[in-house]
């Protein structure tokens, strides 16, 4: 059969994604490329209900492929939480559990076997399962040969007021480390150099089995080979209670030094109405620890403006915060209200003010941004090869995963060259190759 797979939302759905790929063609399904939609018989929606404005877009596209008689799977997050909102779009769509996503292939079987019965149409199938399985230690389609994306838990042990995906994936679960470790150790034997380890929460990681990140991070780095690790985001309040572990286990050549440490709010009345479980003061103490160990740390953040009540004075606590640390990137979002979670009934602000706030911290973010990859220019050093871009130049990345981009040079995915930043694009930097 025809097979056309379109994933929405974060590193972790993209990684489902990659392992869904893969069973379609073990099974001898043909998956078609981006693009050709038109040309499906099965369409398969790997979902996200983070955002109104993707789900709105995921209930349009069921609802056309079923218009136009493709048979339509939804899996991720979406059916955990809008079931009736899928099946109001398309009644035939078929389910496939956010932890179930190593069953594809009965799914799959099952359509098939239908379409050999000259049968169009029947029972709509709904394949779930309770505990996530599937997720490490497969086979992947990646979209990048080079870097690997390793989940390694599932779930989240808090209960933010505005997040729906609590919901939609359940408690915390992590993998066994031991089976995280030869999932990475495979990849880097299949010639991957970037590892990406993902999760809802990264520092999480371990609180329902009691291996924790940090000892996790320094089994990683024991695994031989040329590659480099990319952890993804950490919840101040769940970094707290193993910071010093964490600074000392980030402490290795294998580990860039990138803290996604996302914030969400500045203001201690917006973060208490989100029940985020951290005050600003614990976010300042993660920052200085880590900036102390690792001078040209990189720092991420994500903020979500115009939540439930924000004031004035409440935006305005959030921006000094972002001119005070000025962090690399900023993930902005204005504030959509998602079914079943708290923040569902409190009052929202009136959208003007939320579009007025992301436009003005947009434009601040950028301005640091500017200012701040201005100020590399020039700069010499280390860097590790990470890939090759679309364009056939060499992706680089310095320790605190900075891209620098070198043109027309024949280096090798895992090495690590010297080089020196010449100019600054918007997304990343130009570099050249340097005599050590």
């Amino acid at each position: 059969m025809k097979v056309y797979l379109e994933s929405f939302g974060c590193s972790a759905s993209q990684a489902s994604a990659e392992i869904m790929k893969a069973s379609i063609e073990r099974l001898g399904h043909e998956l078609l490329s981006p693009g050709t939609a038109d040309q499906a018989e099965i369409y398969i929606c790997n979902s996200c209900t983070v955002k109104y404005t993707t789900e709105q877009k995921i209930l349009y596209k069921l609802r056309r492929m079923g218009e136009r008689g493709v048979q339509v799977i939804v899996s991720g997050c979406m059916p955990e939480v809008q079931l009736e909102d899928i099946l109001h779009a398309n009644p035939e769509a078929h389910i496939l559990g956010v932890n179930a996503i190593s069953r594809l292939g009965e799914l799959l079987s099952s359509l098939e076997q239908r379409k050999k019965r000259g049968l169009s149409g029947g029972t709509r199938l709904e394949l779930r399962t309770s505990e996530p399985l599937g997720f490490l230690n497969v086979p992947r389609e990646r979209s990048n040969p080079n870097i690997h994306i390793c989940q390694i838990s599932q779930g989240c042990n808090f209960a933010c007021s505005y997040c729906i995906v609590k919901y939609a994936r359940g408690k915390l679960h992590s993998f066994p480390p031991d089976e995280i470790v030869e999932d990475i150790r495979a990849a880097v034997a299949d010639g991957c150099r970037e590892i990406w380890l993902t999760s809802q929460d990264d520092s999480q990681y371990g609180m329902d089995t009691g291996v924790k990140l940090p000892e996790l991070l320094r089994m990683i780095s024991e695994i031989p080979g040329d590659f480099k690790v990319r952890i993804g985001m950490m919840n101040p309040f769940s970094v707290l209670p193993i910071l010093d572990d964490l600074v000392d286990a980030f402490d290795s050549d294998k580990i860039f030094k990138l803290l996604h440490l996302p914030i969400q709010s500045a203001s201690h009345s917006v973060l208490k109405r989100m029940n985020r479980l951290h005050k600003m003061d614990t976010v300042d103490t993660i920052i200085k620890k880590f900036r102390a160990r690792f001078e040209d740390l990189s720092l991420f953040t994500d903020i979500i403006v115009g939540f439930c009540d924000e004031t004035d004075e409440d935006f305005r606590e959030t921006v000094e915060w972002i001119q005070k640390y000025r962090p690399e990137k900023v993930n902005i979002s204005r504030y959509s209200p998602r079914p079943h979670t708290k923040a569902f009934s409190f009052r929202n602000l009136d959208s003007r003010i939320s579009v007025k706030r992301s436009h003005d911290l947009h434009k601040i973010c950028e301005q640091i941004k500017l200012e701040s990859k201005q100020a590399m220019v020039g700069w010499k050093g280390r860097t590790f090869v990470s890939k090759y871009t679309e364009t056939g130049d060499v992706l680089t990345r310095t320790d605190s995963y900075r891209p620098v981009v070198i043109r027309g040079s024949n280096l090798k995915p895992g090495q690590y060259v010297d080089v020196e930043i010449v100019a600054a694009k918007p997304g990343y930097f130009l570099g050249k190759l340097v005599d050590n």
